[in-house]
């Protein structure tokens, strides 16, 4: 068999991989979008690298669109087998591909106003919000630590990955030429500790590992717990200097553990007496599909819901639900937290926000997760001071700052932990995806000196034999 890397192949983001038995069954595993990469990214989107139509099966680890995103695009092409994930996942797709296509009709009319201005060619979306609801018929739901066979040479099982409500790590197990082949991609690991999550499962012995590396040479090591770090934050911004706090982050996971730092602050007493604003429909829909699996909860969590019904609400909480009320933010004159998707301040409405309020000295524009280096969070993380928005540039005069400890990628620490269940003399191969080819690079070392005899960091588009 041989697998091919269309996706996240020294970049984070994409993330394709295509398995090819020598009878001819395709399976592929996840089907992302590429985001924040500059220049690129609508030719990358645009431009799978295989036949859609001619591909069998889908496994996807988990919700994230740069995981998911073009699973519209590649049915609207011709795919048409059977998209397999687990049932939180699936309860995540049917609102986020929903919610892309939305964001991506919303961008795409407000850039092309600048670009007809300006005789440039018109943008087109990557799919409608009507191919996002066609797509969603192809789903088959499987849980975890269940084994499901493909067909008669093809079974997989997931475990969690602890990422995102209902990531999971897939493992194939292929029979070919009389031979048993045991392949594991482990989607996004997550934390172990995690603010809500349970940690990631320990999985079965595979000959080859797919590893993502996307903290690869990097601790999430922080000051004082997430809460102190934020309550810092809106002091020093909101209350001394009258300012805003205008936070990007993913609507489905990263919103959430915001969500639950700020009512552990309430809880202590220590929560100021502000409005905090949480700019994105979607948030609303993924917060009560996080309420509706508390099964996936670690126990900090678990013993929280037992004195507080509602770990994600607070005084002074408001879901922002249509553009009028979003927009109208911009006048709102007081100060206040406003949480916004998307994480990478690529597109979405926290765009708006930060144009509007990154020339005010008083504001803090707060990154809590990782962003592309060609991002606009990307930019204003490096410490640029002049952005472009829309095609406009902007001065950033507004503070910038970060909570690294956030991330719901594991760092070097959580990703050795997370194939320490192996027996690296087993393991015939790792292949490193999903990470920055000079973070994999010093990332591959680390798991040398592990026991594990190779490693390798695949190119886009290359095929391997295994």
């Amino acid at each position: 068999m041989t697998i091919t890397f269309h996706g996240a192949a020294r970049t984070v983001t994409g993330s394709k991989h295509l398995v090819e038995l020598h009878d001819g069954t395709r399976i592929l595993l996840d089907c992302g979008m590429f985001q924040g990469m500059g220049d690129r990214t609508d030719d990358l989107n645009e431009h799978f690298g295989f036949n859609p139509k001619k591909v069998d099966y889908l496994i996807l680890s988990h919700a994230h669109i740069d995981h998911c995103g073009l699973i519209p695009r590649l049915a609207a092409e011709g795919f048409e087998g059977t998209i397999f994930c687990t049932p939180a996942t699936f309860d995540l797709v049917k609102i986020l591909l929903l919610d892309s296509a939305h964001i991506q009709m919303m961008d795409t009319e407000y850039s092309n106003k600048h670009r007809k201005k300006n005789n440039l060619p018109l943008l087109s979306t990557l799919y409608t919000e009507e191919q996002a609801t066609e797509s969603l018929k192809l789903f088959k739901t499987v849980d975890y630590d269940m084994e499901y066979s493909i067909n008669s040479s093809v079974k997989f099982s997931y475990t969690d990955a602890g990422h995102l409500l209902g990531s999971a790590a897939i493992h194939l197990s292929v029979i070919e030429d009389g031979k048993t082949t045991q392949i594991t991609f482990s989607g996004d690991v997550g934390r172990y500790g995690d603010i809500l999550l349970k940690s990631p499962q320990a999985f079965p012995q595979a000959d080859y590992i797919l590893l993502e590396s996307t903290y690869g040479d990097s601790l999430h090591k922080e000051a004082g717990p997430i809460e102190d770090r934020l309550l810092d934050v809106i002091k020093q911004t909101c209350i001394n200097n009258k300012g805003k706090v205008i936070i990007p982050a993913f609507s489905v996971g990263r919103t959430q553990e915001l969500l639950y730092a700020l009512n552990s602050l309430e809880l202590k007493g220590t929560l100021p007496d502000l409005d905090y604003y949480v700019d994105s429909p979607l948030s609303e829909k993924a917060t009560k599909v996080m309420m509706a699996h508390p099964e996936v909860y670690n126990k900090a969590v678990s013993d929280v819901l037992k004195v507080d019904a509602n770990p994600f609400g607070f005084k002074g909480l408001h879901f922002i639900e249509s553009t009028d009320e979003s927009k109208a933010l911009n006048n709102h004159q007081e100060p206040c937290v406003i949480i916004s998707a998307s994480g990478m301040a690529e597109a979405g409405r926290v765009k708006h926000h930060i144009k509007n309020n990154i020339g005010n000295q008083n504001c803090t524009i707060l990154i809590v997760g990782y962003c592309e280096p060609n991002s606009l969070g990307g930019h204003l993380l490096k410490g640029d001071k002049e952005v472009f928005i829309y095609g406009e540039k902007f001065e950033v005069k507004a503070q910038v700052q970060s909570i690294k400890s956030m991330s719901a990628h594991g760092d070097y620490d959580d990703l050795l932990h997370f194939i320490a269940s192996q027996n690296p003399g087993k393991v015939k191969k790792v292949f490193l995806v999903h990470g920055e080819y000079e973070v994999q690079q010093h990332f591959r070392i680390k798991i040398l000196d592990k026991g594990f005899g190779a490693v390798e960091i695949p190119y886009q588009h290359q095929k391997i034999e295994l």
